[in-house]
């Protein structure tokens, strides 16, 4: 079969956002694809967090992962940072990457542009040549992403060709899989804004935990526009194309049909606020059970040791290929 590979960040509550342009997307490649997912806590370490905060965070996250419906009899689930090929491969990679070509990501030129580059640190400036470690690591050749990913696959795809050029055929080249609704998913107060883990505004973000009143009041406060038409046009009405948006991936339709019938914002937030309430709720369910059940870790176990069997190998050719000497 074919292999996958995709990650989350430990960081922030995992939204709705994620659940419909990526997660979802994970559940159903394991059944059709050699998967790999993990949950990336090295990625996290581009800002300061706290510890123990982020230990927790980073069991909640695969177990939500469990709770959406990965199966690790099926998948492989494992955490970044157990398995110390992603760091080395990471180098090896820094080592072919240009600078240039790093100044262009968009997420380091939006936060240098924020707050200055001098206050940037190093982690997220190269941040994306882990994340192609990450992908390269395990040959993977499909990786599912979001819009806003694009740009880093692009330069995943560009620095395992430049070292199979260079050094001899190491790496698959990965292709990016989108969903054809969803993948991009706004913030529902500010709509021309992605929704974030990182938003100021939590009633513009949908947390996959939220209680469903929760859910529902968020929706039915969503900002919209002063018209009345109901239609998907994502520039001059950018809030109701994003209720449009959550509506069709929630209810698998086309935009266009889930816009069919509705005269009124009202009908349109309603609606929506149900079907993602129906959409969560058996995710919901299985979260509070796996609390319980406090098996994730040994989850987690056994798939960084399954990861070694493609980590390792992977690794030890890349390492020959460049000429570090072997291993005693």
């Amino acid at each position: 079969m074919p292999r996958v590979l995709s990650g989350i960040q430990p960081t922030g509550d995992v939204h709705l956002g994620n659940y419909l342009g990526a997660i979802r997307q994970w559940v159903e490649h394991q059944h059709h694809h050699d998967a790999y997912f993990c949950v990336v806590d090295l990625h996290a370490l581009t800002v300061p967090r706290d510890p123990a905060h982020l230990r927790a965070r980073t069991l909640e996250t695969a177990q939500l992962l469990l709770a959406a419906g990965l199966d690790p009899s099926v998948c492989t689930l494992f955490v970044q940072s157990h398995r110390h090929e992603h760091a080395e491969l990471a180098w090896v990679l820094q080592c072919v990457a240009s600078i240039g070509e790093l100044r262009r990501m968009t997420q380091f030129k939006d936060k240098a542009a924020r707050e200055g580059e001098e206050a940037a640190r190093v982690g997220l400036f190269t941040y994306p040549v882990l994340q192609a470690a990450d992908i390269l690591l395990y040959q993977a050749d499909h990786v599912p992403v979001g819009d806003e990913q694009r740009q880093h696959l692009e330069l995943c795809r560009d620095l395992a060709e430049r070292f199979n050029h260079r050094y001899g055929e190491v790496f698959t080249v990965p292709e990016a899989t989108v969903p054809a609704v969803g993948a991009r998913i706004m913030d529902l107060q500010v709509p021309t804004m992605k929704m974030s883990k990182s938003s100021e505004s939590p009633q513009g973000t949908i947390s996959i935990l939220d209680d469903p009143e929760v859910v529902t009041r968020k929706i039915k406060r969503a900002v919209t526009d002063t018209e009345a038409e109901v239609r998907y046009d994502p520039k001059d009405k950018p809030g109701v194309s994003n209720l449009l948006t959550i509506l069709a991936a929630a209810t698998g339709r086309s935009v266009e049909d889930a816009a069919a019938g509705y005269t009124q914002y009202g009908p349109l937030k309603a609606d929506t606020a149900e079907a993602v309430v129906e959409l969560l709720a058996p995710v919901r369910a299985r979260y509070r059970e796996l609390e319980v059940e406090k098996d994730a870790a040994a989850i987690l176990a056994q798939g960084a040791a399954k990861a070694a069997s493609v980590a390792a190998p992977t690794v030890t050719r890349a390492r020959e290929a460049v000429g570090l000497l072997p291993r005693a």
